[in-house]
């Protein structure tokens, strides 16, 4: 049981589901009211959105792991996986993968409508059919993979609203934004382990890391007026608007010392920072909300 519940990437998972749970709240109704918005949750369909895109999420992973399985048996980092490890056959982790992404599906689809349902079904389709097979093509496969990557929060926002609008596009740019320097940062860190399997991250392709170090300068850059678009549209109040401003700022440097100082150690500064950046927004979101 430990070895399938470790297909599903539970780590990455719950990252998954804290947007979830951000794109839902932006989009119930009256969520610009201050927390009189709590009147209109039905805890039933937030139940359905969370399991339905865990399910989903740990689906895709599972089946991930599956068709990367050669792949991972080359890399010290993965090769402990239950796939490459010998400790789980492979027809038996591709029927649970399809399982869990089914049952996800049916999960959103019937628990709480067919968009959000549809969004889970493209994010998980454009995620094992296009971008992992990318990844032994091009170093663009990041960019590509940015894309299922940024949707859960917009899979939230359709589970409440039943619609997309400006709001839902935000949440979506924030974290797409968000993944470069966090992606090329473990690019970075294990450029070696990628090399020997054969995905050409743009590590891999150009060792030096200059491409690497600028992209995670550039994005990190854009990520700061992006980031300020809650406060503008009234999705949340000044002190998020500070704050997200410090934190971009603190994203940022992070960047600007990987690329005055091409070393491991401020990869995984970039690393360590972007993993402290997401819950730290996301909460200021959460917690000044226009009324309070």
């Amino acid at each position: 049981m430990r070895d399938y519940i470790e297909l599903t990437k539970p780590r990455i998972t719950w990252l998954i589901l804290m947007s979830t749970g951000i794109g839902y709240f932006f989009g119930l109704p009256g969520a610009a009211n201050g927390w009189a918005f709590l009147r209109s949750i039905h805890l039933l369909s937030l139940l359905h959105t969370i399991v339905g895109t865990g399910l989903l999420a740990s689906g895709t992973a599972a089946l991930n792991q599956w068709y990367e399985r050669v792949a991972d048996s080359k890399m010290r980092r993965t090769a402990h996986r239950p796939l490459p490890s010998g400790r789980l056959l492979a027809p038996r982790a591709l029927a649970f993968g399809a399982a869990l992404s089914v049952a996800g599906f049916l999960e959103l689809w019937l628990g709480v409508n067919l968009l959000s349902g549809l969004i889970g079904a493209f994010t998980l389709i454009s995620y094992l059919f296009i971008y992992t097979p990318l990844k032994q093509r091009t170093w663009w496969s990041t960019t590509i993979g940015a894309i299922p990557g940024a949707m859960p929060p917009v899979i939230g926002y359709a589970a409440a609203a039943g619609t997309l609008t400006l709001q839902s596009s935000v949440l979506f740019a924030i974290l797409f934004l968000w993944q470069f320097p966090h992606f090329y940062s473990i690019a970075w860190m294990y450029k070696e382990d990628y090399a020997r399997a054969g995905i050409r991250m743009l590590p891999v392709v150009e060792p030096d890391c200059r491409s690497t170090a600028r992209q995670i300068l550039l994005y990190g850059l854009a990520l700061i007026p992006v980031s300020l678009l809650p406060g503008i549209l009234g999705m949340s109040g000044r002190i998020y608007v500070v704050g997200a401003l410090l934190l971009g700022l603190f994203y940022l440097y992070s960047g600007v010392r990987v690329t005055l100082e091409r070393t491991l150690s401020r990869a995984r500064g970039v690393l360590l920072t972007s993993v402290l950046y997401l819950p730290l927004i996301y909460g200021l979101m959460l917690l000044d909300r226009p009324g309070l």
